[in-house]
């Protein structure tokens, strides 16, 4: 009976210690406000993108194959046909060239347009 007393006893003072931690543990870690974020209204976007954020085009004049691929509907062999063209050619003289190269069309055209060029 006395050991079992002890133990009981035993058991409330862990349980106590325990409760006790965790109560000064919540007390100390816990935040003393709450945090708020406040986000500034979304900004319209301006209709002109500067000089400096415009993508810059690639000179299909200079460009390496796996630069020309990166645009779309160009792949490895359209990439090979624009570079035979413009060394069997001396190069693009304007963009719209570019549609003479075999398997490029004005719809693929169309799609690169915006993305290219011929050089300054």
């Amino acid at each position: 009976m006395a050991r079992q007393r002890f133990w009981t006893i035993i058991i409330i003072l862990l349980i106590a210690v325990i409760v006790t931690g965790g109560i000064v543990a919540w007390q100390k870690y816990r935040p003393a406000q709450t945090v708020e974020i406040h986000l500034p209204p979304p900004t319209e976007p301006s209709a002109a993108v500067s000089q400096e954020e415009a993508p810059q085009k690639i000179d299909i004049n200079r460009a390496e194959a796996w630069l020309l691929e990166a645009l779309p509907g160009i792949g490895e062999s359209k990439a090979q046909a624009i570079i035979a063209y413009r060394q069997q050619n001396g190069g693009f003289g304007h963009i719209t060239e570019i549609t003479r190269v075999e398997g490029i069309g004005p719809a693929i055209y169309e799609d690169i347009k915006d993305l290219i060029t011929v050089g300054d």
